[in-house]
């Protein structure tokens, strides 16, 4: 690569961090100013109203019960208020025993750990419980006693937990926005599939089952966002009328992710069928065609459940749930002009998909099941 080249290349990728960087910043105003409000206030309330001398645990805590992570809050104030006070006492408990110094702080952060890991998976537990245990060993108690940390902490998190409930953003915007990217990548795969039987090209095929692959850690976070708003929909009196709408998302999602699931095993034995030459002209072109009509289909899905408005919404889903109907009716080997075994078997692998979609799209299961054409 040539310096001008270079250069351009290097201003393209700053010009492209600074929009992403201001973009982010953007979204995370509001966040931030809450978060500011909130530790500035827990830390005011306990020095001024509690007496406290420099009560650090209060912001701290408060910022790490808001945050900007998707576990839920309430989870988060929990063992940020659990962990500082176990931690104080097994550092009392060890310091009483041990006495002070290096070696000891590193017994006492080893044994904390490995107790927090013991007692519970979360992150912010053992860090809690570790850090506060190890304070105890290395720094003078605060005035007022060790146990004033553990207030400290106790009252950020409910200012955090305030904050949720009196200033709190629409839990349904970011399980909104992860199903809208999810459908998306999943209408991707089909339509890649459909593009590697028109062009007979089995790397293409494999490209798809790649990129299905990879939606999984999509589905794992619609999931976390799911589990953050319920939290929020059910402390927020503003917002708890949209909890059976959290619901919905949630009963979608499950199907989503079998249709992921079972169009990764669609595009692995495409790939084979295109290998062996295992489908007609005929049979390729109505197969391609089935799977652009349920790509087109799951774009239509993937805007009734991101949509806001209610009459929208329904409107978007019904129609996702005829185009899918209408597909499903011809979901059979002889209909597709399939001749072969393998490509018979290309066939029975998508009628699973497409009834999962029917699922997701809000269709009874066994409503969806009978949508298919019997195989006799």
């Amino acid at each position: 690569m040539t310096a001008p080249q270079g250069l351009s290349a290097s201003k393209k990728f700053l010009r492209a961090r600074l929009r992403t960087g201001f973009v982010r910043s953007r979204n995370s105003l509001v966040p931030a100013v809450q978060m500011t409000v909130c530790a500035v206030g827990a830390y005011a309330f306990a020095e001024y109203i509690l007496g406290h001398s420099g009560p650090l645990f209060a912001a701290t805590s408060s910022l790490i019960a808001l945050g900007f992570s998707r576990d839920p809050r309430l989870r988060r104030v929990v063992e940020v208020g659990l962990g500082c006070t176990l931690g104080i006492v097994i550092g009392d408990l060890l310091l009483h025993w041990l006495g002070s110094g290096i070696w000891q702080a590193a017994v006492v952060l080893l044994f904390s750990i490995l107790l927090a890991r013991f007692l519970d998976s979360g992150t912010i537990f053992t860090t809690q419980l570790g850090l506060q245990s190890l304070l105890v060993v290395l720094l003078p108690a605060p005035a007022g006693g060790p146990f004033t940390r553990s207030i400290d902490a106790v009252v950020g998190g409910v200012f955090a937990l305030l904050v949720t409930m009196l200033v709190p953003k629409d839990p349904r915007r970011e399980p909104r926005q992860d199903v809208r990217k999810l459908l998306h990548e999943l209408s991707e795969v089909l339509r890649e599939c459909a593009a590697a039987l028109i062009n007979s090209d089995s790397t293409q095929a494999w490209h798809a089952l790649i990129r299905g692959r990879n939606c999984q850690p999509l589905v794992d976070r619609m999931r976390q966002s799911l589990k953050a708003s319920g939290e929020v929909a059910t402390l927020a009196p503003a917002y708890r009328r949209h909890r059976d709408e959290l619901t919905m998302l949630e009963e979608s999602l499950d199907s989503i992710d079998l249709a992921l699931r079972n169009s990764r095993v669609f595009a692995r034995r495409l790939t084979s069928a295109i290998n062996h030459a295992a489908l007609t002209d005929e049979a390729t072109d109505s197969i391609s065609e089935v799977l652009q009509d349920t790509s087109a289909a799951v774009e239509e899905l993937s805007l009734g459940l991101a949509e806001v408005h209610d009459g929208a919404r329904r409107a978007h889903l019904r129609g996702a749930r005829q185009d899918l109907a209408d597909i499903a009716t011809r979901l059979h080997p002889k209909m597709l002009h399939v001749q072969k075994l393998e490509g018979e078997t290309v066939v029975m692998l998508f009628r699973p998909l497409m009834v999962d979609l029917l699922e997701a799209a809000g269709m009874d299961p066994r409503e969806a099941r009978d949508v298919l054409p019997p195989l006799q």
